[in-house]
């Protein structure tokens, strides 16, 4: 609708996450480079953390790519409430294991068959995790017991867990000791600064086309930094209703106005703004405060890492 009004050739804020559109900040960097080196390493356990809407999903289909890339065997789950018997099956199938029992021993050993077989090979196999935050005690406990599934000198499957910082919380239960004792790998998803919230909307618009003429005037990108607290979903929301408001408006450069009225719209006014601002880079933004921006943004992720070789990661 608005794509030709602003030289577009595709809709640059869709909120799904896209890893075409994922913006290397300093911080994905960090937890790319620290999810692949926990992976090739054979860490046993990755921990990716942060808030809702920081853009863990497009990091972990990043991650993805660079794993199909150099032949790694995944299986992704991205809904935790399942039961134990359930996940057996989403992984199993996802990593295309057959197995006609139903049975958990049977089922165990299909998988430690196929995990040895991949050793033999030199092959290695990863499972991820979205949303970990919703497993169960008992279904965390049985991915500890997985991680057992080991030689000598190297687990056989690498785990990736990814999740709120509900997570966290979780993970610091006693009963759960094991598991947090075999977490070799930690890393958190930040909220953008406002330098990177307009480095992030100059990008997306680039790689949609965006010849460089402005689209967002700069008091319209730091008011999308102060209603968005640099959630990058929150900020993929403003901007893309900008776009639609201005167009209808035949408005170029997008103004702060546009920007409060989307803001108006999905209550993003109505919470309190961060003091002072810009942030600074080493910032951290209360989680309260991100937790109701990304609640109000649900009313309605940039430059490409090279990580063909793991070795240089």
């Amino acid at each position: 609708m608005y794509k030709s009004f602003f030289g577009l050739r595709v809709a640059p804020f869709n909120v799904n996450p896209d890893p075409r559109f994922l913006y290397m900040t300093q911080g994905v960097r960090e937890a790319l480079s620290s999810l692949s080196y926990g992976i090739y390493n054979r860490k046993g356990i990755v921990l990716l953390t942060g808030e809702v809407g920081t853009g863990k999903t497009t990091v972990l289909n990043k991650l993805l790519e660079w794993l199909h890339r150099v032949h790694f065997s995944t299986a992704f789950v991205f809904n935790p409430r399942l039961s134990i018997m359930d996940f057996f099956d989403v992984m199993m199938a996802d990593f295309g294991i057959a197995c006609e029992s139903r049975e958990k021993g049977q089922r165990l050993l299909r998988l430690n068959e196929w995990l040895l077989a991949r050793h033999r090979a030199g092959q290695s196999a990863v499972l991820i995790v979205d949303e970990a935050q919703g497993l169960s005690t008992e279904l965390l406990e049985e991915l500890r017991l997985l991680t057992n599934v080991e030689t000598f000198t190297q687990k056989l499957l690498q785990i990736v867990l990814c999740g709120q910082p509900e997570l966290d919380v979780k993970l610091k239960d006693p009963q759960l000791r094991q598991l947090r004792q075999r977490i070799m790998v930690r890393c958190d998803m930040r909220p953008l600064s406002l330098p990177e919230t307009h480095s992030y909307i100059n990008e997306r618009l680039r790689r949609a086309g965006a010849n460089g003429s402005p689209i967002f005037n700069n008091d319209a990108i730091e008011a999308i930094a102060r209603y968005s607290c640099g959630i990058p979903r929150v900020v993929n929301l403003l901007c893309e209703h900008a776009l639609i408001g201005a167009f209808a408006d035949q408005q170029r450069p997008i103004s702060a106005g546009t920007v409060y009225a989307v803001a108006q719209e999905f209550d993003l006014d109505t919470i309190p703004a961060l003091s002072p601002i810009p942030w600074s880079g080493g910032e951290r933004v209360l989680g309260e405060r991100l937790r109701a921006v990304a609640s109000a943004g649900r009313k309605g992720p940039e430059a490409t890492l090279d990580m063909s070789n793991p070795r240089k990661i």
